[in-house]
């Protein structure tokens, strides 16, 4: 069985029993492909049954000597454990060469936050006499406060707002949908934009349904997202580094401090595996030293 052979089955696989977006597929073939382009550049004429911890080691310390980057490297071996897993479900190799290879260790850098002060304070920097003032507040909620990311709420269907029950529908990776609780702010924003700005725009046909059009009346880009916050953020003289994952990040965290259940954060966010949601779960310093002083009998 030849390299070939196997990424076309693989593709098949993440496209089908994955459900995975093309990128997310093209990301998961490129981590393959550095195994082949390793064996190719070593003069190994090695297929995807003889593959061993040994050549996986040399692919890692090769791709170091490279300068891939430790977080590169964890995506890689990811990538590569999700090929072999797929082979021995069809049979192809009886052991997975993967599971004795260690990850590289990666440190757990996060993102910040924004309080509620920066996000009012953002939100009043917004000019409401432009046409797409009323746009971008309604954005920011939406981002705030259903934590959604930036591709979900590009995408945003009017048809998935069921504000009067309080609730929003989100198709999220590998289209999966998830319902989202919707505050009585966020609802309010939506409407007022609806109503009031998005009818005065001639609205394409393709995006008739889509909550958030630009002045050309098609769906907005993420760069369109991404660049509004920046200019807010720089309004504001905010020195934090912001993007629209800031405000789900912020969204999560503002639950988990406040007592809300991991696992309902975690449905809330659309993760797979409750791992990825504990990065939320974060507390500074500070607060965990108030909550000593404030309920340790000893303080």
């Amino acid at each position: 069985m030849d390299w070939s052979s196997t990424l076309k089955g693989y593709k098949v696989y993440l496209r089908l029993e994955r459900s995975l977006s093309p990128n997310s597929i093209e990301a998961y073939l490129r981590d393959v492909k550095k195994i082949i382009e390793f064996y190719e550049t070593h003069g190994m004429r090695i297929g995807p049954t003889e593959v061993s911890i040994e050549h996986l080691k040399g692919l890692v310390k090769w791709t170091s000597e490279l300068g891939m980057q430790a977080v590169s490297q964890a995506r890689m071996i990811s990538g590569l454990r999700s090929y072999f897993h797929y082979l021995i479900l069809e049979n192809i190799v009886q052991n997975d060469p993967t599971e004795q290879l260690d990850a590289p260790r990666l440190g757990r850098k996060l993102p910040d936050t924004l309080d509620i002060l920066d996000i009012d304070r953002l939100i009043e920097a917004i000019d409401l006499s432009k046409p797409e003032g009323e746009r971008n507040r309604a954005i920011i909620e939406t981002l705030y406060s259903c934590g959604l990311r930036v591709s979900e709420c590009v995408n945003l269907k009017i048809s998935d707002l069921h504000l009067k029950a309080g609730f929003v529908k989100v198709v999220g990776k590998g289209n999966k949908e998830r319902i989202v609780p919707a505050g009585s702010v966020v609802k309010k924003r939506l409407e007022e934009y609806i109503s009031k700005s998005r009818v005065h725009v001639q609205v394409k046909a393709n995006d008739a349904d889509i909550v958030f059009l630009n002045r050309r009346g098609g769906r907005l880009s993420r760069v369109m997202v991404f660049i509004m916050i920046k200019e807010l953020a720089q309004r504001i003289g905010l020195n934090k580094r912001i993007s629209p994952h800031t405000f789900r990040h912020s969204f999560a965290t503002s639950l988990v401090e406040g007592g809300a259940d991991l696992r309902a954060v975690q449905e809330m966010l659309g993760h797979e595996s409750i791992t990825t949601t504990e990065i939320y779960t974060h507390l500074d310093r500070e607060y965990l030293r108030q909550v000593v002083v404030d309920f340790h009998p000893r303080s």
